[in-house]
C-alpha cells in the first residue's frame, strides 16, 4: 500500500461514507502498512453501518486479520472486544 493509494481511498470514503468496499480496501491497505487500529476502525464502521453487506464481508475481513495477527496481539484482543460488543448489543 502506498501513501497515495491510502489518501485516495480516504478521499473516496469522505465523499461516500456508505462505500463499504472502499472501507474494506482502505482497511486492507492500512493493515498492510501496520496501521492495525485504523484498519480495525474502518472494518468495524463498515460492519456497524450494514452488518450483512456482501455476505458479511466486513466481519469476514475482521476475522482474517485476527487470524493473521494472532490471538495474543493487542489489536486482535481489542478488535474482538469491540466486535463482540457490536454483535451482542
Amino acid at each position: 500500500a502506498s501513501a497515495g493509494e491510502i489518501a485516495a481511498l480516504k478521499a473516496k470514503i469522505a465523499q461516500n461514507p456508505a462505500d463499504h468496499q472502499g472501507r474494506i480496501d482502505l482497511a486492507i491497505a492500512l493493515a498492510a502498512i501496520g496501521e492495525k487500529q485504523a484498519a480495525m476502525d474502518e472494518l468495524l464502521e463498515s460492519f456497524r453501518r450494514d452488518r450483512n453487506w456482501n455476505d458479511q464481508a466486513a466481519r469476514k475481513q475482521i476475522v482474517q486479520l485476527f487470524e493473521a495477527w494472532g490471538p495474543k496481539d493487542a489489536a486482535t484482543m481489542d478488535g474482538r472486544r469491540r466486535l463482540s460488543s457490536m454483535l451482542f448489543s
